[in-house]
C-alpha cells in the first residue's frame, strides 16, 4: 500500500544527495549538446530502471531478519553522512572534474530517439552503485515498503535532472553546493540515529 508520508521522506534524503551529484551535472552537459526534453526522458527513464533495482536488492534485504537489516541500513546511513561530508569541501573543483568527464563522453549533435538513447546510455552506465542507490535499497530495507520508496526516490532523481535540463548553469552560479551537500549529510546522519534507536528497543 502507497503511502505518501514515506515517498516524501524518501525525497527528502534522494533530492539533496542527488543535488550537486554526477546526475545533475551530466544531464546538465548532455542538455549543452541535445535537446533538454529529450535528456530528460532519456535520463529519468535511466534511473527508472535503476530505481527498480535497487528497490527489488531492498525488498530481498528486507526479508532477512529483522536487527540485521535495521544495523546495515544504519550502518548505509553513517555511510551516506560520512561521504556527503567529506566531500563538502572540495564540491565546487569536483563539479568541475566530473563536468569535464562527461562532456569527453558526450558525442556529437543527436536528435530524436538518438538524443534520447545517449542520455539514457550515458546515465545508466555512470550511476550504478552510487550513493542514491544504495540509500534507496536502504530505506526500502527499512521501511519494507518498495512501492512508497520508489516513488519517492524515482520523483526526486526526476526532479534533479529536469532541473539540470532546465536550470543547471543558472543554477550551478546562485546555490552552494557545499550547504546542500552537508543538508544531506545531516538528513542521512538523523536516519542512521533513528535507525540505532529502533535497534536498541527492539
Amino acid at each position: 500500500m502507497f503511502s505518501l508520508g514515506t515517498a516524501a521522506i524518501v525525497f527528502a534524503l534522494i533530492f539533496p544527495v542527488e543535488l550537486p551529484d554526477k546526475t545533475f551535472i551530466a544531464t546538465l552537459v548532455l542538455a549543452t549538446r541535445y535537446r533538454p526534453l529529450l535528456v530528460w526522458i532519456g535520463v529519468t527513464a535511466a534511473f527508472a530502471v535503476q530505481t527498480l533495482v535497487a528497490v527489488t536488492l531492498g525488498g530481498l534485504l528486507a526479508q532477512l531478519p529483522k536487527q540485521p537489516v535495521q544495523a546495515l541500513a544504519g550502518a548505509m546511513f553513517l555511510v551516506g553522512a560520512f561521504l556527503l561530508l567529506r566531500g563538502a569541501g572540495q564540491v565546487d573543483e569536483q563539479e568541475a572534474a566530473v563536468e569535464e568527464e562527461f562532456a569527453a563522453k558526450v558525442r556529437g549533435p543527436a536528435t530524436g530517439l538518438r538524443a534520447v538513447g545517449a542520455s539514457f546510455l550515458v546515465l545508466f552506465l555512470a550511476e550504478w552503485g552510487d550513493l542514491s542507490q544504495l540509500l534507496t535499497a536502504s530505506l526500502t530495507a527499512r521501511y519494507q515498503d518498495p512501492v512508497s520508496v520508489g516513488v519517492g526516490a524515482f520523483i526526486a532523481l526526476a526532479t534533479v535532472s529536469a532541473l539540470g535540463a532546465a536550470l543547471g548553469r543558472q543554477l550551478l552560479r546562485r546555490m552552494r553546493l557545499a550547504t546542500i551537500r552537508r543538508t544531506g549529510a545531516v538528513v542521512c546522519l538523523a536516519l542512521a540515529v533513528i535507525t540505532l534507536v529502533e535497534l536498541i528497543r527492539g
